[in-house]
């Protein structure tokens, strides 16, 4: 069984580049059968820490900051067991994700080295939890978590799969000279891309997009406050010329190229069908990459969010939520109605 290792960092993903897909298939998709394989490795002890029910509140228990969370640590797992971890992950995620999610723990560990506690900032404090039996009848989920990553998925049977809320974030945001690891960013895409965006932007479309002076100081949908953003604001994409609604498109692209290309393609195409124009750019904050920045992408299937506030604007927050089906809600009031009338 191999091990992986993926240091580096993601370029974005063209909107424009990615080939459409049909609806996701209804048949067995890859994620259950390698869950229930992670699953039948597992000793009863271990089980019964990764397996959680499908209905209990810890399928909605997301978050961000090191904590003890639900699920089986990786460092309560065998080799093995690691590796059908991360076969699970890699039956969600594109390479540019699974990229990011390996370069987020590296950051971890880095993180530990810069600040001289390594066994708070510990690599091996990511979590795996699996909500119900992963089978072809029933919905089921999982999450992969830890300290600035939180992935979650939910699989419903006949309708589809749910891929947010999805978190990545960085601290630090570029290793500081001095270190092995000196100036790596594993989300310089989501950085570089916003700023030639909101810095090419001609001045009476830039003011537009400028929300507030001064940085929000996180991201406003954090865990239980998924819904808190109902109007977008900021500048329209239809107020945008070409060029920069290429690249605000590119922006999108990179956040939602994280999933595997049918689970982003979906997503684009609801989004194309919802009206691309009706997508909303903000910022909020300086417009030098060294000083605390926000913004928001916002449209009516998506909101996507990145704030670089802390530690001298060297540490990123970001998350992508379905406005429309976090959780799988839709999908699962959709199963519902289907397999369960009369």
């Amino acid at each position: 069984m191999r091990r992986r290792c993926f240091l580096g960092t993601a370029g974005a993903v063209a909107l424009t580049s990615m080939v459409s897909a049909p609806a996701i298939a209804r048949s067995v998709d890859p994620m259950t059968g390698r869950a229930a394989n992670l699953l039948e490795s597992l000793s009863p002890e271990q089980r019964g820490v990764a397996l959680l029910p499908f209905d209990g509140d810890a399928r909605r228990d997301w978050h961000y900051t090191p904590r003890r969370r639900p699920g089986l640590p990786l460092k309560a797992m065998t080799g093995e067991q690691r590796d059908l971890t991360w076969d699970l992950i890699e039956a969600a995620l594109s390479e540019a994700g699974l990229r990011k999610a390996h370069g987020i723990i590296q950051i971890e560990a880095i993180l530990g080295e810069l600040t001289g506690r390594p066994s708070y900032r510990d690599p091996e404090n990511y979590a795996l939890a699996i909500f119900g039996e992963p089978t072809a009848r029933t919905p089921w989920g999982w999450r992969m978590e830890g300290h600035h990553l939180s992935l979650t998925f939910t699989v419903v049977p006949g309708q589809g799969i749910a891929v947010t809320p999805a978190f990545f974030g960085t601290n630090p945001a570029q290793v500081p000279h001095g270190h092995s690891h000196a100036g790596l960013r594993v989300l310089k895409a989501e950085h570089d891309l916003a700023f030639g965006l909101i810095n090419g932007l001609p001045d009476p479309q830039r003011d537009s997009a400028v929300i507030a002076d001064r940085s929000l100081g996180n991201i406003v949908t954090g865990p239980g406050r998924e819904q808190s953003l109902r109007q977008p604001e900021g500048l329209a994409l239809a107020g945008m010329d070409e060029t920069h609604r290429g690249i605000a498109l590119n922006l999108v692209g990179t956040y939602l190229g994280n999933m595997r290309a049918d689970l982003a393609d979906l997503h684009l195409d609801r989004m194309r069908e919802a009206g691309i124009d009706r997508l909303h750019f903000a910022w909020a904050g300086s417009l030098e990459p060294s000083r605390p920045h926000y913004y928001r992408l916002h449209g009516p299937t998506l909101v996507i969010e990145y704030d670089n506030t802390q530690n001298g604007a060297n540490h990123v927050h970001s998350v992508w939520h379905d406005p429309l089906d976090g959780f799988g809600e839709d999908m699962l009031r959709a199963h519902h109605e289907r397999d369960h009338r009369g």
